[in-house]
């Protein structure tokens, strides 16, 4: 049976993603770090679907456990042939304000882990598909978040690299989300601010991420595609347009 690694999945999109993809008839090899009690629990949600999970800890900012990652799920003997790169680190600073603890933290869990993950995937299993999970922001420079950001659209020519180079039995494409869920310890009065950066003026939801997840694995001649789930915010919408359109 086809198995699909989702890293960061025990809680959040990634959760969503892997009952999705459970629900799908993939079995799911579950990567987290601390959060282990959810990681269990969703094991347990999988199981009630009727596809089998093995869980598996690692801390993607350590090279060690970046590289021993894939080894172990295939040396399990599960028939991989679903990557999905959705682990990441998230925390605000701008350029003056980032440390470098900050900055290597973020381009080990962001961008070098969904690197080596791609290079061991297409090693050892030779074929399938690889989905990263990135975000709407590489269409701008939202120096807000300016490590991360810059994580993200490393990742996103990544996608686009590794789709040309691993063709024809690899695809590799990403989705990048807009305001769906809120950042852990946000403000819920932020929903309204947030808004008015989207055409669509409002908060989007888990479930087009995973409607644009099951159209990446449907649509077999679809590859180095980023679907942009934003409710068209990538495409900058300023206060002038906005008094325009009123």
């Amino acid at each position: 049976m086809a198995c699909a690694l989702v890293t960061g999945c025990a809680k959040r999109i990634g959760k969503a993603i892997a009952l999705t993809l459970a629900r799908k008839g993939y079995d799911i090899a579950i990567h987290y770090q601390h959060s282990r009690q959810e990681a269990e629990t969703l094991a347990e949600e999988i199981q009630a679907l009727g596809r089998t999970s093995r869980m598996y800890q690692a801390d993607l900012t350590e090279d060690e456990d970046i590289l021993n990652l894939l080894p172990r799920v295939k040396a399990d003997d599960l028939h991989l042939e679903l990557l999905v790169n959705n682990a990441s680190i998230f925390e605000p600073a701008t350029i003056r304000e980032t440390e470098l603890e900050l900055f290597d933290s973020h381009w080990a869990a962001n961008f070098k882990a969904p690197y080596f993950l791609s290079r061991d995937f297409a090693r050892l299993c030779g074929k399938g598909n690889i989905i990263n999970l990135v975000d709407t922001r590489v269409a701008n420079n939202d120096f807000a978040y300016a490590a991360y950001a810059l994580t993200k659209k490393a990742l996103a020519e990544l996608t686009k690299m590794a789709a040309l180079e691993l063709a024809p039995d690899i695809r590799v494409n990403g989705v990048c989300p807009g305001f769906i869920l809120l950042p852990p310890g946000a403000d819920a009065n932020a929903v309204e601010t947030i808004k008015q950066k989207v055409p669509l003026n409002r908060q989007g939801y888990v479930e087009p991420i995973e409607r644009a997840v099951e159209y990446l694995l449907d649509n077999d001649f679809v590859t180095g595609q980023l679907l942009f789930i934003d409710g068209g915010e990538h495409l900058g919408y300023s206060d002038a347009q906005k008094q325009r359109k009123g």
